[in-house]
């Protein structure tokens, strides 16, 4: 066995425990009990896109790739950002609406 199919065997592996990972990222992300738990669940999921994306570079030795990833980890930075931003935004009208029902109340 040469190096270069030891690698090939050793990136071919990562890629399919990394796409296990991967659908269980995403099953959290869909059945997460709480809001939170979903948003850290889409973060890994795109975290660990962005690793396949870099070791299919390395793999086929396509430069561009890296370019690829470089430019997803950013869309899912932003994309949990603005997951976030929605999330704390639903949090404070829940509270807010919660305290009026209280000052009502008493």
């Amino acid at each position: 066995m040469t190096v270069e199919t030891a690698y090939e065997w050793l990136y071919r592996v990562v890629l399919a425990a990394l796409g296990l990972c991967l659908f269980f990222s995403l099953f959290r992300a869909i059945r997460g009990p709480r809001v939170a738990d979903r948003i850290v669940a889409v973060n890994m999921a795109g975290t660990q896109t962005t690793v396949i994306i870099a070791i299919l570079a390395v793999m086929m030795g396509e430069g561009y790739l890296a370019d690829v990833a470089l430019i997803y980890t950013m869309l899912s930075f932003l994309a949990v950002v603005l997951l976030t931003r929605v999330y704390l935004g639903v949090w404070r009208e829940r509270q807010i609406k919660a305290e009026k029902e209280e000052k009502s109340d008493a």
